[in-house]
């Protein structure tokens, strides 16, 4: 059954959920799941609410229209999104194929809420794997004495596939400020790291070398601060020390690979919604 996601985010006024729920009964909405949250710290109102889209006596234009006098009497930034309309999901990877491939799959056997338009690499590894799921495949180099050209390139290879979220899959290029900032909120990473622990490279050798008895994975919204955008997944696995450094990676290869679909479907359903640098989930 299709459902329109409401999402809202505003300051904190008295009676705002009847308000909405209110809002919705007059165009005979039927409310088919429902969440808010107040953050005390930084008084903000957040809600999610999905509406069945069929039981609407106006259309979702008509109900976006109406809506907006609503939001803008208590200063709420706002979207309603139509279940029915997948959103467009771009992948890149480079050399490692785990998170990829498991992306790929899952969108095969119809499990993401959205759909994968492409895959984008700076190597030609991920080819066969696109290729394998009928998926199309583009690949930008990054080279060091040509960087800023092919980084240019790479974010025209983006725009091509006009997508609605793009996932980085173990792609491991630092994304330029200037396409952050323009898909702000749609670009999701997993990093090999239970942030904050072990940013940056080699992680799970640090970790070893560290003696941790846990190891885990980060997925989290991309923002210009390298690893530092808002979170919206995290897991761990146990370890101890009989475990290898090689031993840790397999065992977050895992880890990573759920995690990330985890995220991704959080962002997928409209479940998600950021406050200053964390994130407000409806599970």
């Amino acid at each position: 059954m299709s459902v329109y996601r409401l999402l809202i985010s505003c300051p904190d006024a008295h009676g705002l959920v009847a308000v909405v729920s209110q809002f919705i009964l007059e165009h005979d909405g039927n409310i088919k799941e429902a969440h808010h949250h107040l953050d005390e710290q930084n008084k903000r109102f957040f809600m999610r609410i999905e509406i069945e889209a069929n039981s609407l006596s106006c259309s979702l234009d008509d109900l976006k229209q109406k809506f907006e006098a609503l939001a803008a009497q208590y200063a709420m930034s706002w979207q309603i999104n139509d279940s029915a309309k997948l959103k467009r999901i771009l992948v890149m990877g480079s050399k490692s194929s785990h998170c990829v491939a498991d992306l790929l799959h899952r969108d095969h056997e119809n499990e993401l809420a959205g759909e994968v338009v492409g895959v984008l690499s700076n190597h030609q590894r991920l080819a066969k794997i696109a290729s394998w799921y009928d998926v199309d495949f583009k690949q930008v180099a990054i080279n060091e004495n040509t960087k800023a050209a092919d980084i240019a390139k790479m974010t025209q290879a983006v725009d091509s596939f006009n997508p609605d979220v793009i996932v980085l899959a173990r792609y491991m290029q630092i994304i330029p400020k200037d396409l952050c900032e323009k898909y702000a909120g749609k670009i999701i990473n997993i990093h090999h790291s239970f942030l904050p622990s072990f940013v940056g490279a080699n992680p799970y050798k640090r970790a070893a070398d560290r003696g941790v008895k846990l190891i885990g994975a980060t997925c989290h919204y991309v923002t210009a601060d390298l690893d530092e955008g808002p979170i919206i997944e995290q897991d761990v696995v146990r370890v101890d020390h009989g475990n290898s450094s090689d031993d840790m990676k397999k065992m977050g290869q895992d880890v990573e690979k759920i995690t990330l679909a985890k995220g991704l479907q959080y962002h997928l359903e409209d479940r998600v919604l950021t406050c200053n640098n964390k994130t407000v989930l409806f599970s």
